[in-house]
């Protein structure tokens, strides 16, 4: 048997296989396009140039030559002389190149197998047998290291440690009027808005922003007055609010500029809320929808008055009920409210969980790496919001951290249950590719947006699927060990290199056994020795790996190799 030389995996492989018999079939040349063979997608493929020399079939023979693999059998490939009867490939006198290519799904068989040929010649009652002749050794499994480094996703907290928040209290008027009267500071509103001030003084958690000033006229007088009753009513409310304000020892709200008037004119809004609001006993349905198409039709406030009066117990109830609370200043105190410290957030969630919100329990969650307290604040989260996916979302998330698969699984469909969000698809979908359905996990990851983390887990599918090319793609800037993994398998051996290396498994045992097979790939024994040494100490149940893989068959002779695998 005769091969030539090779230089890493991308050498060809050339084989003379003599099966010559009574002169029925002469020498046949086998040029492969990688040897060892490889496997890719969970597949491999030979491909095969049969060169048939001159004279190297006799005119009516039919010879079927099978390829084998472990306990694999290729296509048969079929050539016959120019007079032989059959359906082969017809090889003139003076000879011809066949190309053959076929795929067949990986067996565990094949690693340890060498590629052979072997078949039978015919000549009408005459047949022998081509002898099992190797062509080729098998196989590379390395797309099998990839790792299961799966990147799931939470649900993500709305956490904002200081929000806006607004308080506030409301000036009535009589009408027509525009002066506040002494008795509106009796209010209740008013004196808690006043209390409000005071606490604020003091409160290093409150800091006020400004005052609002929102002013409306009740719509039943003319328009243009009734814009400058608003704007009369904002300004005498402001005054009113720095009188609370001084009255409450609140320095921070003395200044002028702090206050903002702001007249609205004629509430129509707010009077058919109210008129809405109205029991239906006071005023039917199709009375309110009678004023509303008078005040509506008629810009008159004399004929609106008029015509409204008509309806004479129904405007009764419009004076008195739906019309005064119209006629106001609404005092709106705008602050921003800093939330509880991480410290306080931490022991609240100990102590008194149900005094914290959702978004205050998802962001606590974030403050530890422990995933045990981490699980017992997202089941929190599940016990006092159960109709919020983020809860089992992220107690799914936890079991997947934890290795507990079935669980995840479980908890990832019950937030599916609840709503459809991408995180929950790209979660099922690394479920379903670890668990063996890659298929299922790869339409799951589609649906799951264009996140980086569903992109790298897209990635780890197009590794398994022998795309290496996408895989890299979808990976993007990841420096991680499957990154590495695919350029290597994309033959971009530098990039491989530098990506291991800027990588948490630079100094792993698969870190050093991946370095190891870039040596090897590049014929540097000295970085196959020195990465293969590191990965077995790191473990040492490398060592038979080592001594069995294709990758390092060139090396399977030499002594300070076997030094190592030993």
């Amino acid at each position: 048997m005769k091969k030539n030389s090779f230089k890493g995996l991308a050498a060809v492989a050339l084989i003379g296989a003599s099966v010559t018999g009574c002169k029925l079939l002469g020498d046949l040349d086998y040029e492969l396009d990688h040897d060892p063979v490889q496997m890719h997608g969970d597949s491999v493929r030979v491909k095969v140039t049969v060169t048939v020399p001159k004279k190297g079939i006799h005119k009516k023979v039919v010879a079927e030559i099978t390829p084998k693999l472990g306990n694999k059998e290729y296509k048969v490939i079929t050539i016959q002389g120019e007079k032989a009867e059959g359906n082969g490939i017809v090889i003139p006198k003076e000879g011809k190149k066949v190309s053959y290519e076929d795929v067949v799904p990986y067996d565990p068989s094949m690693e340890n197998s060498d590629l052979t040929i072997s078949g039978v010649a015919r000549k009408k009652k005459k047949e022998i047998e081509v002898p099992e002749t190797k062509i080729a050794d098998g196989t590379i499994i390395t797309p099998f290291w990839v790792q299961p480094d799966d990147k799931a996703l939470i649900g993500n907290d709305a956490f904002q440690r200081v929000t806006e928040e607004m308080t506030m209290a409301q000036i009535n008027y009589l009408k027509g009027k525009h002066n506040v009267r002494s008795t509106e500071y009796k209010d209740q509103d008013v004196k808690d808005i006043q209390a409000f001030m005071a606490d604020a003084q003091t409160n290093v958690k409150v800091e006020p922003k400004r005052v609002d000033l929102v002013a409306y006229a009740s719509p039943e007088g003319e328009v243009a007055k009734n814009n400058d009753l608003a704007g009369n009513r904002a300004t005498t409310g402001k005054e009113a609010s720095i009188e609370i304000a001084k009255k409450a020892k609140n320095e921070k709200l003395q200044g002028e500029d702090l206050y903002n008037p702001q007249p609205k004119g004629e509430d129509w809004e707010g009077f058919k809320s109210q008129l809405d609001s109205v029991p239906e006993k006071k005023i039917p349905a199709e009375e309110k929808a009678l004023i509303v198409r008078i005040l509506e039709m008629y810009k008159d406030p004399q004929t609106r008055e008029t015509e409204m009066k008509k309806l004479s117990k129904t405007f009764r109830v419009l004076e008195k009920e739906v019309l005064p609370p119209l006629r106001r200043t609404q005092i709106q105190l705008v602050y921003d409210l800093t939330g509880y410290s991480d410290e306080e957030l931490i022991a609240l969630s100990k102590s008194n969980p149900d005094t914290l919100n959702v978004e205050e329990l998802l962001f606590t969650a974030t403050l530890t790496e422990d995933l045990n307290e981490k699980l017992r604040l997202y089941k929190e989260v599940q016990r006092q919001y159960p109709d919020d996916w983020r809860g089992y979302n992220n107690v799914g998330y936890v079991y997947y951290m934890q290795n507990k698969l079935d669980d995840a699984k479980s908890e990832f469909e019950k937030a599916s249950a609840k709503e459809e969000h991408d995180e929950i698809f790209n979660n099922l979908g690394i479920i379903a590719r670890i668990q063996g359905d890659r298929v299922k996990g790869k339409e799951l990851l589609e649906k799951a947006g264009g996140s980086d983390e569903t992109k790298y887990n897209l990635g780890i599918i197009a590794i398994q699927d022998g795309d290496y090319e996408t895989a890299i793609s979808n990976m993007g800037d990841n420096k991680t060990f499957n990154k590495a993994l695919g350029q290597l398998l994309h033959e971009q051996y530098e990039d491989a290199l530098k990506t291991i290396d800027e990588s948490d498994d630079k100094e792993t045992a698969i870190g050093y056994y991946l370095k190891a097979i870039l040596g090897s790939r590049q014929g540097n024994f000295d970085m196959v020795k020195n990465n293969l040494k590191s990965a077995v100490a790191k473990d040492a149940s490398l060592k038979a790996k080592a001594a069995k893989d294709r990758e390092f068959i060139k090396f399977f002779e030499n002594a300070e190799f076997q030094a190592i695998v030993q």
